[in-house]
């Protein structure tokens, strides 16, 4: 008889991406809160003068995460309608939220948006 492989019985686990507060590292989303949105058109989905005719149509990566709610997002608690979202840790400014939603750079239009800057976040895979 052969005798089955522990290893080989068990998934292999999917390395899980979380999100810290660049000034103080305290998590502040994960991998499953993320809410996706389709990448949308770029800058033709943007206001006509906004928009620069002499860039090539590339798709343009997002500068930003959207997730859902979470119990650490104070301005919720208080019941703002729309309000930048701050660190409970250090009080840094890293997104903002609006229950009517708003578009992400990429031309999405994600709604109730909970949106946080990638610029203000490291990024940990685990």
């Amino acid at each position: 008889m052969a005798e089955a492989n522990n290893s080989d019985m068990e998934p292999n686990p999917e390395p899980q991406v979380i999100y810290r507060c660049k000034k103080c590292r305290r998590i502040v989303a994960a991998e499953g809160t993320i809410v996706p949105h389709k990448r949308g058109k770029g800058e033709s989905c943007f206001n006509w003068r906004k928009r620069d005719g002499d860039k090539l149509d590339k798709p343009v990566e997002c500068t930003s995460i959207f997730v859902e709610p979470m119990k650490w997002m104070e301005a919720l608690e208080e019941g703002h309608v729309e309000e930048r979202l701050h660190c409970i840790g250090c009080k840094a400014r890293l997104g903002y939220f609006n229950w009517a939603g708003m578009q992400c750079n990429c031309g999405a239009w994600v709604t109730p948006a909970f949106q946080l800057h990638k610029s203000r976040l490291d990024e940990c895979h685990l």
